[in-house]
């Protein structure tokens, strides 16, 4: 008798065949949310093959997908844990500390001696995707590393930076400030390698200690060479200082075990269930599971579904003809006139726009992030120089890169995001109520009467209603985004997406997953809680008739027509008569606000503009050391040093990382302006120039409130 060992993981599915206790057949697939279409291949093709039989072979399952699965291939289920566990006693008896690092989970077991047998003491993680497989591909992708390059990144020798340990949409705000920042991209993906390290050891070990020996187990802890460095940096030194013995004959770098079908532990615990076991766990062969697939699923995703983004073909052909994105029009003149450009650096990708006097755009074009924003910037200075756009009469900056360019790019302004949005709603549509920006890693709703901004909302720490968000989803499913649209109207039902936290809107994923949704239903479920997530959530704007009739839609992700049909849905839903536009250019309104923000005296040519071949030729390096963190206070930041080479640059041959003439110096991953300056003249006049700035712009409420408990001070008391 055979027995197969299956694990229906969050991302993958893993199967081991056993007979006469050896390995007979095994296999690792990504399943892109069919579960339970894989699993079918796996049966079919061993029946085929003549590895397993109905009714004389045993299987058994585990994982997140298998209670779902189980029953309809009569499979015996077993508890994740156990199962690794059962391998791990049977392969590995001397081991005392186990790692599993999933695709979207993490579990520690410590195994001690208990009499006859060994106890065992489990923590898990679930609930966050911090530190788990999904997450650190993820911050590949935005890094733009290839899985190849990601295998072999290093973590020994690198500079490390803070990375949140604890919350994976912290962490991934926390990489990003440091890609805007100019750190190198293997020092991010080191420090996320000791992020993991530490959430296991810190947080995962409940103050236990691991003992050796250890056994790392996961995809990412067998594909991974940095993370398997980090963990042997870590436990040798924690087993160093608390002087912890070695097994005999070890020393601390062979008492940790990584072993080459570190991926199938689960599975093969499943499979080398004990005989009278098996017995209740018979192959049925897959006529069940074909029913669930082709009848089943589809009837109960109808009863607890809901329609999809439309109802019919009619239904979207009305939306298309009023909301369809087009290449909008630019306007033609001579590149002999002066023009003024925008550049919008942001979370994901860099923008640039070129506008003419009359405020007409003229060119545009984007350069995706490629981890420095020098090099970002150089990439669009070399687009708008092969446009024919060699006069510069002004140069705007925006966006997260801003402050660190304005000197090196020599920038006439920079401005606040919130500013150039507004600018950008406000040049197109003058009469707009609410203008709403979702960006790759931010929201920003802004409210506005008589053409000026009142109040807005913004929200930068949670990632369930960006752009990023859905691009992540998309790529998990290995769906290109430019599809994301057409894939999701596709989808005739949805499922009841929660909003909130985009950590746990990833696990109700993972959860809608389980249940047989595919990833065209649940990309068009994820459309249909942004408006939720945008509005209500990160908004707090309950009441959306108070707030206006004419709202304008812009920002990179709503170039995704199937967002912009739930947000059109949401938006008319809350306020019938509401007048919804999309901006003409949505996802370069940044650059046009920054270029609208310009003096109008940028029309003679005065621009401090650099020029196309300073530009190109800037050089530039990053040193993050001991040596540059501040101490100006406690928290005591760890900063970057970005030295860029450039003419005039009057260097700092005092600073404690001395730097030449000919160089000008940028100074990020500061938490406050002290941390722009290095020593004390530096911070004198700082102190300065923001006493300066508070005199000429004061604040009005606290000047009030000053003045009203002075006056109630003095005033005279009532005769008794």
């Amino acid at each position: 008798m055979a027995v197969l060992g299956i694990d229906v993981g969050s991302t993958t599915v893993k199967g081991v065949l056993l007979a006469d206790g050896e390995v007979a057949w095994r296999d690792y697939q990504r399943h892109h949310t069919r579960q339970a279409e894989k699993v079918l291949g796996f049966l079919q093709h061993l029946e085929e093959s003549g590895l397993l039989v109905p009714g004389r072979d045993a299987v058994a399952f585990t994982g997140s997908g298998a209670g779902l699965i189980a029953p309809l291939v009569g499979a015996r289920q077993v508890q994740e844990v156990v199962a690794v566990a059962a391998a791990v006693q049977r392969l590995h008896p001397l081991v005392r500390f186990v790692s599993e690092i999933g695709g979207e989970d993490m579990k520690t077991i410590f195994l001690s001696e208990a009499g006859e047998g060994r106890n065992k003491q489990v923590y898990m993680q679930s609930a966050c995707s911090g530190g788990t497989g999904t997450f650190i591909e993820k911050t590949a992708r935005k890094l733009q590393i290839s899985p190849e390059r990601l295998s072999v990144m290093a973590y020994d020798g690198l500079a490390l930076h803070r990375i949140s340990s604890k919350c994976g949409i912290f962490a991934e705000a926390d990489a990003n400030t440091l890609l805007k920042s100019g750190v190198p991209v293997e020092e991010i993906m080191a420090s996320l390698f000791e992020a993991v390290v530490h959430q296991n050891l810190a947080t995962l070990t409940k103050g236990n200690t691991p003992m050796p020996q250890v056994l790392l187990l996961g995809g990412p802890n067998l594909f991974f060479g940095g993370l398997q460095q980090a963990w042997r940096h870590h436990l040798a030194r924690l087993w160093s200082e608390r002087g912890m013995p070695m097994p005999p004959g070890l020393d601390a770098e062979s008492a940790i075990i990584v072993p080459e079908d570190a991926l199938y532990y689960a599975a093969l615990g499943c499979a080398g269930v004990e005989p009278e076991q098996a017995e209740g766990a018979r192959y049925l062969g897959t006529d069940k599971l074909r029913w669930w697939i082709e009848v089943g699923q589809h009837d109960r995703k109808a009863a607890e579904g809901r329609r999809g983004l439309v109802g019919d073909a009619e239904e979207l052909a009305a939306f298309r003809r009023k909301y369809q994105l087009s290449t909008p029009q630019v306007a033609t003149r001579g590149r002999d006139e002066p023009v003024a450009i925008g550049c919008d650096f942001g979370s994901t990708t860099a923008k640039a726009v070129a506008l003419s006097a009359a405020g007409d755009l003229l060119f545009s074009c984007y350069a995706m992030s490629k981890g420095n924003p020098i090099e970002d910037a150089q990439s669009l200075f070399q687009q708008i120089r092969e446009a024919g756009f060699e006069t510069i009469g002004g140069l705007a900056l925006t966006g997260y890169g801003k402050d660190l360019l304005k000197d090196i790019l020599g920038a006439d302004l920079a401005v606040v995001e919130t500013v150039a949005h507004a600018q950008a709603a406000l040049h197109y549509v003058p009469d707009v109520d609410v203008i709403c920006d979702v960006g790759g890693c931010d929201v920003k709703i802004m409210l506005v009467r008589g053409g000026a901004v009142t109040d807005f909302r913004l929200n930068s720490q949670c990632s369930s209603g960006n752009g990023a968000f859905l691009q992540g989803v998309a790529e998990r499913f290995d769906v290109p985004l430019g599809e994301y649209a057409e894939r999701a109207f596709q989808a005739g039902a949805m499922p009841s997406l929660v909003m909130g936290c985009g950590v746990f809107l990833q696990s109700d994923i993972v959860n809608q997953q389980r249940k047989g949704w595919s990833a065209d239903e649940i990309m068009a479920g994820l459309a249909a809680i942004l408006p939720l997530n945008v509005w209500i959530y990160a908004g707090q704007l309950n009441n959306m008739r108070a707030i206006g009739r004419k709202f304008v839609l812009q920002g990179g992700t709503h170039r995704n027509l199937a967002v912009v049909k739930a947000q059109v849905d949401f938006i008319t839903a809350k306020v019938p008569e509401a007048e919804i536009v999309i901006h003409p250019h949505s996802g370069e309104a940044g650059a046009i606000g920054a270029a609208l923000a310009l003096d109008p005296s940028w029309r003679q040519g005065r621009s401090r503009f650099r020029g196309f071949d300073a530009i190109a030729s800037l050089t530039h390096r990053s040193t993050t050391s001991e040596q540059t963190t501040c101490r100006w206070c406690a928290v005591n930041c760890r900063r970057t040093f970005i030295d860029v080479s450039v003419p005039d640059g009057a260097g700092r041959t005092w600073s404690k990382v001395p730097l030449d003439a000919g160089w000008e110096r940028v100074i990020s991953g500061n938490s406050c302006p002290k941390g722009l300056v290095e020593d004390a003249n530096e911070l004198r006049v700082l102190k300065a120039r923001m006493e300066e700035a508070k005199r000429v712009h004061p604040n009005v409420g606290e000047v009030v409130r000053g003045k009203a408990f002075r006056l109630a001070a003095n005033a005279p008391k009532a005769a008794v």
